[in-house]
């Protein structure tokens, strides 16, 4: 393997890639002479399109009409040191065939070759499964004829530039890159937007994400990525100019390719489709369910109204905790979670003297006290974070990741140190932490919280005897299962919640966890369009939390969560005794309205039923529209600081539909899927029911 990953491999070596499926009815093709028409791979949905210098094009194909959306360009590339970006191959011949996977079905592979004069020979594989409707699946090789070794210093694979529409380069994106600044995932791009997406680290602490990119303009959408069981060290860079919006899956890494050897890409994928990026995920979903990562089928318990004691902060006090827990019940809330700062410090575990003086029979009490309120305990916990000065940095150094010049990496909240998810000792001392807190102390549920635990830097900790140092990123995603498994084993109802603060979810991390979270939303943009995107990620059923609701906008935008079938969550303190912060104490006021739309979400428990993300476009349409479908009756959000105009009810099935604002109880008329419009004026939020009349199924 090379150092970054890709394999480099012999001729004889690489003609094993295409074993695995089962192969039949081969065509092949070779260019005529002077001919100028394309070799054509495609589904009926998309087509790439390839001409005789292996530039290609990706074309939609809809209602018997044939429309490109990218011009004929090279979109796999490698660069070569001394001899810059080589793309000038001339295609010699290619083929298809008919495949039988296991895994995927039924499809079609065809497979390229072209060689350039600077001695490389390049593959390109693609794969259309009848499963995955509108994907293009590729893997390309590079294989060195030269006689002579080159350094690599990079290769682009699924390179394309999405065209403007009729109202010029206008673009929304999907980026599933992490970054320290948070940003949001989900943004507009305009001519001058660029954005690396490095699926490493991009500060000392945030990295990884979900290797998908995805562009789109009102009328159709490019995306790209790589469906590798593993994280990759890969960016998916989107860059817009007048002349469209590029993406591509692109790497930097460098390696020494001899005489004879070959540089395999990861496997990629290149897909159209119509909306926003909700399409593009839950198509990636499927292809990853199929090799075995998907994420949990939430319990009932995931789906529990939410409490959290972060309200207190650190310097939390039992009594304080206890004492809101009637009021917590009262209003419609099951789940009670102990925040950060139970503990003397990250990596040691230590139950605080100062907060549990008698120790773990202090810690029981208080989950039988959250108990006896009728209510869930659920505890915070940081993995992989271990703290200056405490006893497992004295009595277990070998657990520490390290970098490559022997230094330890800094955790940067908490001023602490990462561990290694992939060495074995770290895992064992981590589930052996998880049996203690649900199996001794009583807790049903945990919260796995920290921007760090999303991704991990290559270790370079020799008592690890890593193969290779990426081995530390790769197999994070076993270090969550091996959490999850022990926690399930103990409590097969148990709530595991994954929160990166503010990083793009890495969707191999997900297998690990059954709850996820709007996790430190800067916005109820954000509390939205993360929920959308986890439940593409999870499935349209998912159990995602809008966070605090205190941090959403003016601190209590509850129909940001209702109204997309969000779990609600609040970190309310007492009016008599506020904590930290006094901004968020529950006043007569405030009670009132977080009783009345708590109820609101037990009355309806949209969370628990089918949102459907296929029916709006988050980015061009307006308002901002969400569906979730419960029973055969459709709940609409809407959202705009104000609107007056038309609202459009899509998804309605044959029925007739009575439509009312279910948050104020008002009746709004009759629908059909024929006339489905109504004229609305709201600021804020508009929450619909649709319903059938006569109680009629759509």
């Amino acid at each position: 393997m090379s150092a970054s990953g890709l394999p480099r491999i012999n001729r004889r070596e690489m003609l094993g890639l295409l074993g695995g499926s089962a192969a039949f009815g081969i065509n092949r093709w070779s260019p005529a002479q002077g001919s100028t028409a394309p070799y054509i791979a495609g589904d009926g949905i998309t087509a790439l399109e390839f001409d005789a210098r292996m530039a290609s094009r990706v074309v939609r194909l809809e209602s018997g009409r044939s429309q490109p959306l990218t011009q004929f360009e090279i979109s796999e590339s490698m660069t070569i040191e001394g001899r810059g970006n080589v793309s000038a191959y001339v295609l010699a011949e290619a083929r298809a065939e008919r495949l039988r996977d296991p895994l995927h079905g039924l499809g079609t592979r065809h497979v390229l070759r072209g060689v350039a004069d600077a001695g490389l020979e390049k593959t390109a594989r693609v794969v259309f499964w009848e499963n995955y409707p509108g994907m293009a699946f590729l893997d390309v090789s590079f294989h060195n004829l030269s006689g002579t070794a080159m350094q690599v210093e990079g290769w682009s694979c699924g390179a394309h530039r999405l065209q403007p529409g009729s109202a010029g380069a206008d673009f929304w994106c999907y980026s599933g890159a992490s970054f320290e600044d948070r940003r949001d995932w989900v943004q507009r791009a305009r001519p001058g937007f660029a954005q690396r997406n490095y699926l490493g680290m991009n500060a000392s602490d945030y990295g990884g994400g979900t290797p998908v990119v995805d562009v789109w303009r009102r009328d159709v959408g490019l995306a790209a990525g790589h469906v590798e069981p593993r994280p990759r060290l890969v960016s998916l860079p989107v860059e817009v100019t007048a002349d469209g919006a590029r993406i591509a899956v692109e790497s930097d890494s460098t390696l020494r390719l001899a005489a004879g050897e070959s540089l395999v890409t990861p496997q990629l994928f290149v897909a159209t489709h119509r909306g926003d990026h909700y399409a593009t995920l839950v198509r990636y979903r499927k292809v990853m369910a199929a090799q075995g990562l998907q994420a949990p089928v939430p319990n009932a318990a995931c789906y529990e109204p939410i409490w959290c004691a972060w309200g207190y902060e650190r310097d939390f006090k039992l009594e304080q905790v206890v004492a809101t827990l009637p009021k917590a019940r009262e209003l419609g809330l099951v789940w009670a979670v102990v925040d950060d700062g139970w503990q003397t410090a990250e990596g040691d575990w230590y139950l605080d003297p100062r907060k549990f003086p008698r120790g773990d029979a202090d810690m029981i009490a208080l989950t039988s006290a959250i108990r006896s309120a009728g209510m869930k305990p659920k505890l915070w916990l940081a993995p992989l974070a271990v703290d200056p000065g405490t006893d497992l940095l004295h009595d277990a150094t070998d657990l520490l990741l390290l970098n490559e010049d022997g230094s330890v990496r800094d955790v940067t909240w908490w001023n602490s140190f990462y561990l290694c998810p992939a060495y074995p000792a770290t895992i064992e001392r981590s589930v052996a932490l998880v049996r203690k807190i649900l199996g001794e102390w009583g807790f049903e549920g945990l919260k796995l919280d920290g921007q760090h635990l999303n991704a991990v830097p290559p270790c370079y900790n020799p008592a690890h005897k890593h193969a290779r140092p990426e081995e530390s990123l790769e197999k994070l995603q076993d270090f969550w299962k091996a959490i999850y498994a022990a926690a399930m084993s103990i409590n097969p109802q148990a709530v595991v919640e994954l929160c990166p603060c503010g990083t793009s979810y890495a969707f191999h991390n997900l297998p690990g966890a059954n709850q996820t979270v709007g996790s430190d939303p800067e916005s109820s943009w954000q509390v939205r369009l993360k929920g959308k995107t986890l439940k593409a990620l999870m499935g349209p059923a998912a159990a995602y939390a809008g966070d605090h609701v205190e941090l959403s906008d003016n601190g209590d935008d509850f129909a940001s969560t209702v109204g997309i079938g969000g779990v609600v969550s609040t970190k309310f303190t007492l009016a008599t005794d506020p904590g930290p912060d006094p901004k968020i104490a529950l006043t007569p006021e405030r009670e009132s309205r977080w009783r009345r739309w708590i109820a609101l979400y037990n009355e309806n428990r949209l969370a628990e039923h089918s949102y459907r993300g296929e029916l709006y476009d988050l980015g061009f349409d307006r308002p901002e529209a969400h569906v979730v479908e419960k029973n055969g009756r459709l709940y609409y959000a809407f959202y705009a600081e104000r609107w007056d105009g038309p609202i459009e009810l899509r998804g309605l099935g044959r029925a007739r539909y009575r439509v009312a604002d279910y948050f104020n109880d008002k009746p709004l008329g009759e629908v059909t899927a024929a006339t489905n419009r109504l004229h609305v004026a709201f600021e804020r939020f508009l929450l619909l029911e649709a319903a059938p009349v006569n109680g009629a199924r759509s």
